[in-house]
C-alpha cells in the first residue's frame, strides 16, 4: 500500500520536497553548531593572547628590576625607578 503511494506523482514530489527542505535544515543546524564552535576558539585565542601579553610585560618587568639593594638604592638616589 505504501509502495503504491510513493510511486504516485504528487506523492514522489512531496517525498523529495520534504527531503530536500529536511537536508537544508541539518545544514543551516550544522552551520550554526560551527559558528558556535568558531566564536569559542576565537574567544579562547582572545583570552591566551591577552594573558600572553601580561605575562610578557611581568617578565620585561622582572628584567629591568635592580638585582639587589645596593642596585636599587643607587637607582632610587638617581631618581630612575
Amino acid at each position: 500500500m505504501i509502495g503504491w503511494l510513493l510511486n504516485q506523482g504528487p506523492a514522489r514530489k512531496a517525498l523529495g520536497l520534504i527531503l530536500t527542505a529536511a537536508a537544508i535544515l541539518l545544514f543551516l543546524f550544522n552551520l550554526r553548531r560551527t559558528g558556535e564552535r568558531a566564536g569559542r576558539a576565537a574567544e579562547r585565542l582572545d583570552v591566551r593572547e591577552r594573558n600572553d601579553a601580561i605575562h610578557r610585560q611581568m617578565l620585561d618587568a622582572a628584567a629591568r628590576r635592580p638585582h639587589d639593594r645596593d642596585a636599587l638604592a643607587d637607582r632610587l638616589r638617581d631618581g630612575r625607578f
